[in-house]
């Protein structure tokens, strides 16, 4: 059995990407919000700390999500994140963004 090709996330999705998740669960600390796109996508995307946190911390500045500290079920502390009505709003928008842009580049990827 072949295994999935991990592919990049696409310039300017990791925040989507992120929003749905949030949006599919009440809080997820990071490393569950990873997992989460991980599994999603078939074990395509995989989301790395590098840009998985730069971009939570510049989506709470947005207040497009909180956070809160707690403690995972291995007693471990983390920061959980929610979306907030602000975030609900951008994830809207920035879904019908993409499957716009999708579309478009469809239409040109057709033969003929």
């Amino acid at each position: 059995m072949d295994l999935p090709t991990r592919d990049p996330i696409p310039p300017g999705t990791l925040d989507m990407l992120i929003l749905k998740t949030l949006s599919r669960s009440e809080e997820s600390h990071g490393f569950e919000i990873a997992e989460s796109i991980h599994r999603a996508s078939g074990s395509v995307l995989r989301v790395e700390e590098g840009s998985l946190y730069p971009a939570l911390q510049r989506m709470l500045v947005k207040g497009w999500i909180i956070g809160e500290w707690g403690r995972t079920a291995d007693n471990r502390r983390a920061r959980y994140y929610r979306l907030t009505p602000a975030g609900r709003k951008q994830l809207e928008t920035e879904v019908e963004a993409y499957r716009r842009v999708s579309e478009a580049i469809g239409l040109i990827l057709q033969p003929g």
